[in-house]
């Protein structure tokens, strides 16, 4: 059964901050809100981890995983990062963009795409998740909490806990979350290429939604 814990959306209780790192390092699968919609998580290492993802998002093991970070220098630590790219990270991050690079050798080879080597990064600009981050002081996989069949992720908490109480360790809550997931941009070609319109602006990156 699911822990359910109920955090301040813009002052997350560090002792609730505390008990869910120790959940994500003893092996557990997380949901958690994020700047854009709610996300499953856990531990980068974990094999296990991977395949529980996979089976509540009915997705096979090209999925493209994402990596959450605190900062610049943490994705420079697990992405190969130009000096355009850089650029094009440190305009429009924190927010809510997931950015597709090619992975470094810091990063199991799992959770990498297996054909192209590649991993999202993102950087939410949300408090809980910061909290989260700083406490476990590396970075979150993760992945849209989108079921199944359906065309838009889980927005309400309760809703969560009710469906996932089995499949998941632990639900937090901390206000509304709404349904849009990121706006994911590949940058591994040169020119920014829009994989997935969200709730990010593409207007940084001179692109239009088809």
């Amino acid at each position: 059964m699911a822990q359910f814990f109920s955090l301040h959306p813009e002052q997350p209780q560090p002792r609730l901050i505390r008990q869910a790192a120790e959940i994500i390092r003893g092996g557990g699968l997380i949901v958690f809100p994020t700047d854009s919609a709610y996300a499953l998580g856990g531990h980068t290492g974990d094999a296990g981890l991977l395949e529980r993802i996979r089976r509540i998002r009915g997705v096979d093991e090209r999925h493209q995983f994402t990596l959450m970070c605190r900062d610049l220098s943490e994705i420079a630590t697990y992405a190969r990062v130009d000096n355009s790219q850089y650029r094009l990270l440190k305009a429009t991050t924190p927010g809510p963009y997931t950015f597709i690079l090619e992975g470094t050798r810091e990063l199991p080879r799992r959770v990498l795409h297996p054909k192209r080597k590649t991993i999202g990064l993102r950087i939410p600009e949300h408090a809980v998740v910061s909290a989260l981050l700083a406490e476990l002081d590396e970075p979150l996989l993760s992945s849209t909490l989108l079921l199944p069949g359906e065309d838009l992720p889980l927005t309400d908490a309760e809703d969560i806990r009710d469906r996932l109480e089995k499949q998941v360790d632990l639900v937090i809550e901390a206000g509304f979350c709404g349904p849009e997931a990121t706006t994911v941009i590949d940058l591994t070609t040169g020119a920014p290429v829009l994989i997935r319109v969200g709730r990010g602006d593409l207007a940084p990156f001179g692109l239009e939604a088809e």
